[in-house]
């Protein structure tokens, strides 16, 4: 990931349970802020939801977001990012979402019925570093 500096990369690994704080805007202007879990792949970040919540249509209809990741050790110490949606996809989503569960919780994610999810890969455009 060239966006990021070298030295914080250990916060996008997967044996790091840090948290993404994500930014989105509402219809209105107003920000929404959701912590998440995430995981990375190339350039890009990636946040998985369920279609249908408020994340969801934020980013569908406006896919510049704001995002921190904190470090879990260190709170002080965190990267800041300003990016865009490049990708919306369900190819992949419930796979994605249990390995997210795997890594956060330690255990395989319970699919809700009806429920569909969905990867929001998202291209960092700054980054600030603390």
């Amino acid at each position: 990931m060239k966006a990021i500096p070298a030295e914080f990369h250990d916060l996008l690994k997967d044996e790091t349970k840090a948290f993404l704080f994500l930014a989105t805007s509402m219809a209105d202007g107003s920000p929404q802020v959701t912590p998440v879990w995430f995981s990375a792949e190339g350039e890009h970040i990636l946040v998985n939801t369920a279609v249908g919540r408020v994340k969801d249509h934020n980013m569908r209809a406006r896919p510049h977001v704001a995002l921190v990741i904190q470090d879990p050790r260190t709170p002080y110490r965190y990267l800041q990012i300003r990016g865009r949606v490049d990708e919306i996809t369900e190819a992949g989503a419930d796979e994605h979402i249990n390995a997210l569960s795997l890594k956060y919780d330690g255990k395989p994610w319970k699919k809700t019925e009806g429920q569909i999810r969905v990867i929001f890969k998202i291209f960092p455009e700054h980054v600030d570093a603390h």
